[in-house]
C-alpha cells in the first residue's frame, strides 16, 4: 500500500505575495463582546469567498489574529505556547510602546476597494461587539519603495524559507500552521531624512538607494538598519522572520511611516529585532491560529466551565445542599480579572 503522508496543517494566507494595498485593523472587544466574536469567526472565509468571487483579479486574501488577553476571553483550552501581551521596549535612543489590541484583521489586495469592502462586511457582522483602536491603510510605493525612498522587503525569505520562518512548526502541535505577528506603526521625520546627503542615508540602511545593493562589511555601518536586523544564534544559524511592511501617510495630519508586520514560527526572533532598531507610535502581538481553528474554534471559558464533569471514580461524597438567600432581588455577583504580563 502507499504510505500516507500527513499534510501540514492549513495555515492562513499568512505567506501570500505582497499586494499593492492593505487595510489594517487593530481592534478592542467591548465587554460582553465576545460571543459576537467567536460566532462571526466561520463566517471571514466566507466573507473572502463572497467577495474573491466578484473580484477575481483582486487577490484578496486577510489574516485574524488573537492578542494574549483576548484568547483567554474567547478560548478554552490550550493557548499557543509564545502568546503573551507585547513588551513595552525601552532603548538607549529607541522606544518601542505596548498598545492596545484584541484582534488584528490584515486584508491585502490589490484594490483598496476591495479591502473595504471585505472590512465593510466584517464590522457590519461585529456590530457594537468590538472598537477599532487603530485603522491604517498601506499602499505599495514605486517599486516596493517605503517613504524614505529605500526598497522594503529584499531580504524576505520564499517559498518553503518562508513557510519555516513563519509558521509554527511541531514545536507546538496544537496550533501547527499558525504564526505570530507583531505589528507595529513607525512614524518618519520626513524633513531630516531629506536634509541628509544620500551617502548619510544609505550609511543609516546598511543599502545603496538606487540599485538596493547591501554596502560591503567594511562600509556598512555596525548599527545601520541591515546589521541591526540580522538575528543570529549563537551557533550561528540566522533567523528569519516574514515581513509584509506597507508605506502610509497623510499630508492632511503631516504624518508619514511604515507599518511593520512580522509574521514568525517564534515571536521571540522579532522582539530581538525590535529591541535594536526605531522608534514606533504602537505595538500589539497576536497569534494567528491555522485556517482550521477560525472554521470551528475551541469551546468559550464561560461553555467549558459550564460542562457537567465526570463524577471520580472513587466512592460518592454527600454534597451540601445551599439555601440560596434573597435580600432585594440583586444577584450581586461580581467578576475580578487580572491581565497577566509576562
Amino acid at each position: 500500500m502507499p504510505e500516507i503522508t500527513e499534510q501540514p496543517a492549513p495555515a492562513q494566507p499568512v505567506v501570500a505575495p505582497l499586494t499593492s494595498a492593505a487595510l489594517i485593523l487593530v481592534v478592542t472587544i467591548e465587554p460582553g463582546g465576545e460571543p459576537v466574536v467567536r460566532e462571526a469567526l466561520p463566517d471571514l472565509a466566507a466573507f473572502a469567498r463572497s467577495i474573491g468571487f466578484r473580484y477575481p483579479d483582486a487577490g484578496l486574501v486577510c489574516v485574524t489574529g488573537f492578542g494574549s488577553d483576548a484568547w483567554d476571553r474567547l478560548f478554552s483550552g490550550p493557548r499557543p505556547a509564545s502568546l503573551h501581551p507585547f513588551q513595552e521596549l525601552h532603548g538607549a535612543r529607541h522606544h518601542a510602546p505596548a498598545t492596545p489590541g484584541d484582534l488584528l484583521f490584515h486584508i491585502r489586495a490589490e484594490r483598496m476597494d476591495v479591502c473595504w469592502e471585505w472590512a465593510t462586511q466584517l464590522l457590519d457582522r461585529l456590530g457594537g461587539a468590538v472598537r477599532v483602536v487603530d485603522e491604517t491603510q498601506g499602499f505599495r510605493y514605486l517599486d516596493h519603495r517605503d517613504l524614505l525612498g529605500f526598497v522594503d522587503g529584499t531580504e524576505n525569505p520564499v517559498g518553503e524559507d518562508a513557510r519555516s520562518a513563519a509558521l509554527v512548526g511541531d514545536e507546538d502541535p496544537d496550533f501547527a500552521g499558525g504564526s505570530y505577528v507583531i505589528v507595529q506603526k513607525y512614524l518618519h521625520d520626513l524633513a531630516s531624512w531629506n536634509a541628509l546627503s544620500t551617502e548619510e542615508q544609505e550609511r543609516v540602511i546598511g543599502r545603496t538607494k538606487f540599485t538596493d545593493i547591501e554596502l560591503a562589511d567594511d562600509v556598512k555601518p555596525a548599527d545601520s538598519h541591515v546589521a541591526l536586523n540580522t538575528i543570529t544564534d549563537p551557533d550561528g544559524t540566522e533567523r528569519d522572520i516574514l515581513r509584509a511592511n506597507m508605506p502610509f501617510g497623510s499630508f492632511g495630519q503631516g504624518e508619514f511611516g511604515t507599518y511593520f508586520i512580522g509574521f514568525a514560527a517564534d515571536p521571540d526572533v522579532t522582539e530581538r529585532i525590535l529591541r535594536d532598531f526605531s522608534t514606533a507610535v504602537t505595538g500589539t502581538l497576536f497569534h494567528a491560529p491555522g485556517a482550521d481553528f477560525l472554521d470551528a474554534p475551541p469551546p468559550s471559558p464561560a461553555s467549558a466551565e459550564a460542562a457537567p464533569q465526570p463524577e471520580p471514580a472513587s466512592a460518592p461524597v454527600a454534597r451540601a445542599v445551599v439555601t440560596p438567600v434573597v435580600r432585594d432581588g440583586s444577584l450581586r455577583i461580581g467578576s475580578l480579572q487580572e491581565s497577566a504580563q509576562r
